[in-house]
């Protein structure tokens, strides 16, 4: 969006992206020349859509009066609009599903606003000047609260008809004897990759061989550190997630394949 200064009289154009994650809110602005003006993360509201809205309305506003420049916003966040409903649909923060987040976020902020799938946005990132630059086809995968994945193709995001193209986090696990039993999905099918290679997933694994109640970093932290129990979940890790991107490569067969999200900075 543009706005004319009282204190200077050209215009001035400041680009705000927002991440919106299962767990945490991040915010980002840019002035003319892309340089970062500020950045800053806070938590996601837990389950309550009106919180995560006003969550979102209020960091945008706090960044532009940080910076005294109003800028356009765009929000990457976990799911895909439905052409039929313009609602929110296949989202892991479950309480975004069914509602106009992009007709809300914009009634807060008296502005349009463009919304994109996560995952979309890093695969187009890495492809443009990133991990995946100069490759002709780059999946993007997204190793977090939620599992999801990207695709681009000659520098154009390919979303499919129904807007979930790359969405691997929802096909089944490849399937090993300790693959079993399944996990149940919030999608309302069972073992799909998500329950196992999501940060709640390899947590719940974790606790299911080993009892306890890690979070995933701390698990991670505890394989580093040598603890045999901790190593061996994130080997049946490593393993799922090696089978379920065979599926990927099998059917998309990408030049470039980048690993996203809080999981994808652990070291094997």
């Amino acid at each position: 969006m543009l706005f004319r200064s009282e204190a200077a009289p050209r215009l001035i154009v400041m680009r705000i992206g927002i991440d919106l994650g299962g767990t945490k809110i991040e915010i980002i602005a840019l002035d003319e020349q892309g340089v970062v003006r500020l950045r800053q993360r806070v938590a996601t509201p837990a389950g309550d859509y009106r919180q995560i809205l006003q969550t979102v309305a209020d960091i945008v506003t706090r960044a532009e009066r940080e910076t005294g420049k109003r800028g356009t916003v765009g929000v990457g966040a976990p799911g895909a609009v439905s052409t039929a409903t313009g609602a929110l649909k296949n989202s892991n923060t479950v309480c975004l599903n069914g509602q106009p987040l992009k007709q809300d976020l914009e009634r807060l902020l008296s502005r349009e606003i463009r919304l994109a799938n996560d995952a979309n946005c890093f695969a187009l990132s890495e492809a443009v000047d990133g991990a995946g630059a100069g490759a002709a086809v780059v999946f993007g995968v997204i190793l977090g609260t939620g599992v999801g994945g990207g695709i681009v193709v000659d520098g154009r995001i390919l979303e499919g008809a129904n807007s979930i193209a790359g969405e691997w986090g929802h096909n089944p696990l490849p399937m090993d004897a300790e693959d079993v039993p399944v996990r149940p999905c919030y999608c309302g099918r069972a073992g799909c990759v998500e329950t196992w290679l999501s940060g709640p997933g390899f947590a719940a694994d974790h606790a299911a061989q080993e009892g306890g109640t890690l979070t995933a970093a701390q698990i991670a932290s505890a394989a580093l550190a040598g603890d045999a129990a901790a190593r061996a979940s994130l080997q049946r890790y490593e393993r799922r997630l090696a089978k379920a991107l065979a599926t990927v490569v099998n059917i998309l067969d990408p030049q470039v394949i980048v690993l996203g999200g809080g999981l994808s900075n652990i070291e094997g």
